[in-house]
Formats: C-alpha cells, sequence, structure tokens
C-alpha cells in the first residue's frame, strides 16, 4: 500500500470521526451534496434555481412539533429540537424528501411506516434520542440510516432492514450485543457500520464479525471490555475504527496469549481517536496490534501517564505493519527516559512514522540502518541537536519537521545528503542561513517547503541543485540574487509575505512556470521580468501596493492577453498609489499607449500640428495674410522712425509734408491713386509734386533739390519704369540720410533688372523696409494709413523748433538782428 493510499484512509478517518463526534450541521452539505450527485446520475437531480424551496432548515429552533412544510422540500433539517414524536401526517405533503435529519431531539418511540409515502427518501438520521422502540417498514430506497445514540435496550434491527438492499450506512446502538441480531442483515453489503453507545451492559463474542461491512466505527462507552471489541472488531471490517477508549476502566484481564493470528483478521487499517491509557497498556496495545493483519495504524488525540518502565522486550519480528501515526499526543509523566519512548518507534521496521503535536523535544535513532520512508516530527520542540549524531537513514525519501524550534539550515543538508530525500519541509521554524556556511544536499531533493521562518536573501545559495517546487513565503527576503545560477530545474517558485520590492527575473530560471509573489512590496514591476519569464505560466502577484502609472501598464495587460495567467485576478490587485487611484482595481485603470510611450506622443504631436497648421496654411495663403503681417511690420517701423525723427533736430525750410519722385509713366497712377488719398480738403497735408512746384526760372536739378529739402518726407514711387530714369535715380542721391526716404513698389522690380549703376536702389530694396501696392483693392485701406502715419508731421511745430534753435545759437549782440532773418528764412 503506497502513501497515497495512507493519506487517502486518514482523510476518510477523518470525515467519519467528525460523523460520529456530533459535528451534523457541517456534515449535512457534504451529504446533500452526495445525495445530488447520486440523483443526476440517476436522472432526477433538483435545478439550481428551485434550491430554496428544496432545502428547509429548522435546527435550533425549539420546536415541539413539525410545522408545516412546502411540499418541494427535498433536504429537512428538525435537529436540535425538543419533538417528542414524528407521525405519518407530518410528512404527507413532502412525497419528494430525500433526506431528515431529526438528530438530537426527544422522540422516544418512531414507527418507521410514517415514511410509507416518502419513495425517493435516501437519508434518515434519527440519532441522539431517546427511542427504545422502533416499529419496523421496509424503505427500499434508504441508503442512510443512523439509529445511534438512543435508548434502545437491545439492538433495532428487524427482518425488514433485511428488504433495504440500497442501505450503505448504519448506524446503531443498544445495550446489549448479540448474535441474533446480525444475522438478519448479514447478507447485506454495507460501506460503514457505526455504534454509538451510551452504555453496553453484555456483549456477545462474535457478534460483530457477523457484519458484512467495510467500515467498522464504535464509540466505546464506560466500563466494558476493550479488548473483546478489538478482538471481534480486528476479525469485521478492512478500516476499523475505535473512539473513547479509556484504560482506567476498559482494560482488564487481558491475556496476551490470546493475540489474533493472520488468518481470522480481516483490518488492514486501525484507527484510534481519544485514547487515555497509562504507558504499559499503550505498550500492550503496540505488541497486540503488532501481530495482526494490520498495516496501517493511527491514533489520535492520545494522553499516556503513570511509570515507565524501563522494558526492552518489545517483539518487533512477524509484523506487516507499514505506517504508524501518533499525532495530537499529551504526557502525564514528569520524568521519561527518553531512551525507552523514543526507541521504541524509531527502532520499529517500517516505512512510515508520524509523531506529531507530542511535544518532544528530542528523537533517537538506534546506530543501525532503518527503512524508514516517511517520517513526520512536525509541531514538536525539536533542536538542532536532533542532527549531532549521525542518523542513518538511507532510505528515507519524505521528511516533515514543520513547526520546530530548528535554527541552522546547513545541519539540515548535512543529514538529509545521506538519504534519498525528495520532499523536505522545515516550515515553521526559526531557520536561518549564514553565506560561509557549506551546504550539501541529496542530488534526489526537488521538493521544499522553508515557509515562515528568518530566511534572507542568503537562502538560495543553500537550496538544491535539482529542487523543482521551492515553497519560501514568510520569510526576510528582499530580492531573488541574479548570480543564482544553480537553479535551472526550478518550476514552481512560492515567495510571498517577503518585502521582495520587484518581481525577480527568470534569466537563471529558464524552467520556472509557476510564481507566487503576493503580499510583498511592489510598486512596480520591472521590464526584466516580462522580457525573461517567457515560460510563466501562472503568476501570484495580487495584494500589493501597486503604484498604477505608466511603469504598470505592461503588467495590467499582461492579465488581458494571456487569460487565466494571473491567480487571484482582478479583485486582488488593488492600486495603492497615487492616492487619487487608491483601492481601484488595476482592471479598472485605463493608462493609454499615447500617455505613457513617449516617442509616440512626440509623433502624434507632430502629426497634429502638420494637420492643424495645413488649414492654416492654406488660410494665409488664399486671403494673403503674409502681406498683412508685412504690411503691419511696416506700419509698426514706420511709426518708430517718426518717433525717432521728430526727437532729433528739426530741419530747416519744411514746407511740405511729402516730394514723390516718380516716371512720367507712372503719373496716372500718382495723380488719380496716391495724391488724392494723401492730401485732404483741410489742407493737413501737402505734397510736393514737380510739375506742381517746380520754379521755372531755376534749372531742373535746383528744384528737385529745393524740393527735397523743403519736404519733410520723400516718397519714391517705385516701378519698371523708375529704374529706367535717370532723373528718378539723381533724386535718390539728394538724399543723404535714407530715413527720411519712403520707398513705395508699385510694380514688383526683380534684382537683376535694376541697372548696375543703381546700386544705390539696390542697396535700399535689400535692407530697407517698403511699401508694396496691394493688387486687392480690399488691402488699399491698411496701406493709406501705413503711408500716412510715415509722412505725418506738424510743420508749424517744426517752424517754430527751427527758430528757437537758430535763436539761440546767435550771440546776445546779433539777436535782435537775427530774428527777422529767421523767419525769412523758415518761411
Amino acid at each position: 500500500m503506497d502513501m497515497g493510499v495512507w493519506i487517502h484512509l486518514r482523510d476518510l478517518n477523518e470525515e467519519v470521526s467528525d460523523k460520529i463526534l456530533g459535528k451534523r450541521m457541517g456534515l449535512i452539505r457534504k451529504i446533500y451534496i452526495f445525495c445530488n450527485i447520486v440523483m443526476s446520475v440517476e436522472g432526477w437531480a433538483p435545478k439550481l434555481p428551485e434550491e430554496k424551496e428544496m432545502t428547509t432548515n429548522y435546527s435550533g429552533m425549539s420546536l415541539r412539533k413539525v410545522p408545516t412544510l412546502a411540499p418541494a422540500t427535498i433536504t429537512l433539517d428538525l435537529s436540535h429540537n425538543f419533538l417528542f414524536q414524528l407521525q405519518n401526517s407530518d410528512f404527507l405533503s413532502v412525497s419528494k424528501l430525500k433526506a431528515l435529519i431529526a438528530s438530537h431531539n426527544r422522540i422516544q418511540q418512531l414507527d418507521i411506516k410514517i415514511f410509507e409515502f416518502n419513495k425517493e427518501l435516501r437519508y434518515l438520521d434519527l440519532s441522539h434520542n431517546r427511542l427504545k422502540v422502533v416499529t419496523w417498514y421496509s424503505l427500499t430506497a434508504l441508503r442512510h440510516l443512523d439509529l445511534s445514540f438512543n435508548d434502545f435496550e437491545t439492538v433495532p434491527i428487524g427482518e425488514e432492514i433485511g428488504n433495504m438492499t440500497q442501505l450503505e450506512t448504519l448506524g446503531l446502538s443498544g445495550a446489549k450485543i448479540q448474535k441474533s441480531d446480525f444475522q438478519k442483515i448479514a447478507h447485506l453489503y454495507l460501506n460503514t457500520v457505526f455504534f454509538g453507545l451510551r452504555s453496553l451492559s453484555h456483549y456477545e463474542e462474535g457478534s460483530l464479525p457477523l457484519l458484512n461491512t467495510t467500515k467498522l466505527h464504535i464509540i466505546l462507552p464506560m466500563n466494558i471490555h476493550f479488548w473483546v471489541l478489538l478482538r471481534d472488531g480486528l476479525k469485521t471490517s478492512r478500516i476499523l475504527q475505535m473512539t473513547n477508549i479509556d484504560g482506567k476502566s476498559q482494560f482488564l484481564n487481558y491475556d496476551t496469549q490470546q493475540n489474533l493470528t493472520l488468518e481470522n483478521a480481516k483490518t488492514s487499517t486501525l484507527l484510534f481517536n481519544k485514547v487515555d491509557v497509562l504507558w504499559n497498556d499503550l505498550l500492550l496495545i503496540f505488541q497486540f496490534v503488532w501481530h495482526t493483519s494490520v498495516e496501517y495504524f493511527q491514533i489520535q488525540e492520545m494522553t499516556f501517564g503513570g511509570q515507565v518502565y524501563l522494558d526492552n522486550s518489545f517483539d518487533y519480528t512477524n509484523t506487516v505493519m507499514r505506517t504508524v501515526r501518533l499525532e495530537h499526543v499529551h504526557l502525564r509523566v514528569f520524568s521519561i527516559p527518553q531512551d525507552t519512548i523514543y526507541l521504541l518507534f524509531t527502532r520499529m521496521d517500517i516505512e512510515n512514522l508520524t509523531l506529531s503535536d507530542a511535544k518532544m523535544p528530542h528523537m533517537l535513532f538506534p546506530n543501525s540502518p532503518k527503512s524508514f520512508r516517511y517520517l513526520n516530527f512536525a509541531n514538536n520542540i525539536l533542536t538542532d541537536e536532533l542532527f549531532k549524531n549521525p542518523i542513518q537513514l538511507p532510505y528515507l525519501n519524505t521528511l516533515i519537521l514543520k513547526g520546530n524550534k530548528l535554527e541552522t539550515l546547513s545541519l539540515v543538508s548535512c543529514f538529509a545528503n545521506h538519504t534519498a530525500l525528495m520532499y523536505l519541509d522545515l516550515s515553521q521554524n526559526l531557520l536561518q542561513h549564514i553565506n560561509d556556511e557549506n551546504c550539501l544536499w541529496p542530488e534526489t531533493l526537488v521538493h521544499m517547503n522553508l515557509s515562515s521562518n528568518k530566511f534572507a536573501d542568503s537562502v538560495f545559495r543553500c537550496l538544491p541543485r535539482n529542487i523543482q517546487i521551492l515553497d519560501l513565503n514568510y520569510n526576510n527576503i528582499q530580492s531573488v540574487p541574479k548570480e543564482i545560477t544553480h537553479l535551472k530545474s526550478l518550476r514552481e517558485l512560492n515567495i510571498a509575505v517577503n518585502f521582495l520590492t520587484d518581481l525577480p527575473e527568470c534569466s537563471h530560471l529558464r524552467k520556472l512556470s509557476v510564481l507566487n509573489i503576493e503580499m510583498n512590496l511592489i510598486l512596480s514591476p520591472s521590464l526584466e521580468f516580462f522580457q525573461s519569464c517567457q515560460e510563466v505560466k501562472t503568476l501570484n502577484a495580487g495584494k500589493n501596493p501597486f503604484r498604477c502609472t505608466c511603469e504598470l501598464r505592461n503588467f495590467i495587460q499582461l492579465e488581458k492577453y494571456s487569460k487565466g495567467m494571473m491567480v487571484g485576478w482582478p479583485d486582488s490587485y488593488i492600486c495603492e498609489y497615487p492616492l487619487n487611484l487608491k483601492g481601484t482595481l488595476l482592471k479598472d485603470v485605463y493608462l493609454s499607449e499615447l500617455s505613457c510611450n513617449t516617442a509616440l506622443l512626440i509623433v502624434t504631436i507632430v502629426v497634429l500640428l502638420l494637420i492643424l497648421m495645413m488649414p492654416v496654411a492654406v488660410c494665409f495663403l488664399r486671403f494673403d495674410v503674409p502681406w498683412y503681417f508685412r504690411m503691419l511690420g511696416q506700419l509698426m517701423q514706420t511709426w518708430h522712425r517718426a518717433r525717432k525723427a521728430a526727437q532729433e533736430q528739426p530741419r530747416r525750410n519744411i514746407q511740405f509734408h511729402a516730394f514723390i519722385s516718380y516716371s512720367a509713366h507712372d503719373s496716372l497712377w500718382v495723380k488719380n491713386e496716391l495724391v488724392p488719398n494723401l492730401e485732404k480738403e483741410d489742407g493737413s497735408v501737402l505734397i510736393c509734386l514737380c510739375e506742381r512746384n517746380f520754379d521755372p526760372g531755376k534749372s531742373i536739378t535746383e528744384n528737385i533739390i529745393n524740393c527735397i529739402e523743403k519736404s519733410y518726407k520723400s516718397i519714391f514711387v517705385l516701378s519698371p519704369n523708375f529704374v529706367q530714369s535717370e532723373w528718378c535715380h539723381y533724386e535718390l542721391y539728394c538724399h543723404e540720410n535714407s530715413d527720411h526716404i519712403i520707398l513705395l513698389l508699385l510694380e514688383p522690380i526683380p534684382l537683376y533688372c535694376i541697372p548696375t549703376h543703381f546700386h544705390r536702389l539696390k542697396a535700399l530694396l535689400e535692407k530697407k523696409a517698403y511699401l508694396e501696392w496691394p493688387k486687392d483693392r480690399r488691402k488699399c485701406g491698411l496701406f493709406w494709413a501705413n503711408l500716412r502715419i510715415a509722412i505725418s508731421a506738424n510743420l508749424t511745430d517744426i517752424r517754430e523748433m527751427c527758430e528757437l534753435q537758430t535763436f539761440t545759437e546767435l550771440s546776445e549782440e546779433s539777436r535782435g538782428s537775427a530774428v527777422s532773418l529767421i523767419r525769412t528764412e523758415c518761411v
């Protein structure tokens, strides 16, 4: 029988024990699920939407009679009330009833015929009542019947039970047990027979072996002959469980010569619960069982005491025992000779030994090699002293030392190196590892549990080379060292509840497929994890204080692109930072690619700007906006020059606001457009024209010079005709100061068209701003405004300033005679 069978039997034993010890309410759900499974197979399983109608719970409501029941009731719980009787009328309306629990009431008598109309009744629990009389009726569909812990004088078995061929579990009680009772059901193949005895005044030896059952469980009352029931129980079923074994009242007149032979015993699994015996009685039990057919022997909740004798007479020969389990052991002895107690168990030539929850401070092993394959010393107070002496366990493949006081991991490794360990549990100890300590592990060790210790990062330097499954949760680990390269076989790693600030990278953990790193200090997992841990198929990283920023975006998308990978998603993945997102599930946090990718953001902004600039550029070209800007710039420059010129020393003989120089071919535009728009009817603007203001008595040259000197500004109307005129060129050269020149471009003039000797005009066009005559008549308003500002000046103020300046320059003696001269010159 392998370890899986033993574990299954242990779990099975615990389930049966729960039933017997009165934990009915916790078992109801299991039974109901079982019934539903059976019902599903048979095609009459209830539907989930009707579950509220199917299950009716009146438990613990102090009822004295059965209330009116809903017709759709399938499971009915009437336990823990004050019911004295059950009547036929109570259950007529629930023809579909399948499970009835009426335990822990005060029912004294029962006629099973009241359930004759409940044809589908499978489960009937009437335990823990005051039943003395039962009138039988055959319920052919019944599978579970419990009449234990009642007040029957004899075991209540009628001929009708023999017709219940579907019966699987039978609970009985009675003050007297005799063979004739069991002969009526000897032909039934039962799965479990349970005796809940309040008292037992008579037992007819040989009665129990008449039963045909796989499991037999007996809860013993006080003052009975334990050995008789044990011997008959070993002859009855493959699994025997006995509860409430009290050596003070039950161990009487044991004859050591009455040991069973292997031929007439059936039991391979023996389970004892709640045992309180003297040490000598415990030794008798082991010696008795040792030579029977029992392969698996388990004692739970055991207390022993009394004088411990140094007796080495235990006979270890002639046995089929493979497993011994002692759990929850309490000692009432103040002085214990360890050699006697510990060596009693370690000298057993068995495969599996468990001594857990016994508060053992130490354990001794014989000097010779032992064949143990499984050792469980969990929840004791073992220390490093356990490994100070050599221990020879060459076949050991499972060792459980959880819940002890071990401190040095290297000591454990030295012991393990001489075994064939595959699984090692060192959880809930005080273990640490110092870097300079050498660790030697067997090549066979593939599974370790090192949780709930004091390990730091250095523990990764003391791990088996072939480890595949590693549990390091509840330690003081801050990181997984990158230089650790020997863990190439590691498949599952649990480092939950530590102090890690990032997910480990897997460059040295190539086979890692399961990672549990929940409840650490991870804010934003780094990119190294996503790049190196491609083989990870299951990741539990919940309950970390996540910082929900762009750095977490790849982690959030991990579940989106790998469905089912994230254990606990989404409820265990909650933002801790920033504060405005605290408490928000990661799945509800939206971090766009645009906001988190700087390069993409820049490209997007540039594209958007280009898209926005295209209609703006079209508008610029369509409405000639650049021209308006040029004109506005020229307007500002002109206004600035006008202010600057006003602050300069005024010239003398100023009579006109502007002198206009133009080609005769452009005279029509000057007379029809330029002059009318500049000269006002009120005479505020005076224009000097050659044909209108030239003096006929003077030469052209003298007239040009006089007009220029008498004008505040000179306007040059530029056109291709202008550059062909020598006089226009001469008028341009008469201006020494270019600030008094206003260039007005009537028609575009390419620079290559300007004659080479017009170098001054070329220089002015390249350096000086000019006004351009707009082709669009709608723009003319701005053109004229700009031009008026350029030539605006108060000629009267200029004359007065001219007089004042000249007057101050004369000496005191000549001021009177110069006044008339100044006035003449300014006029």
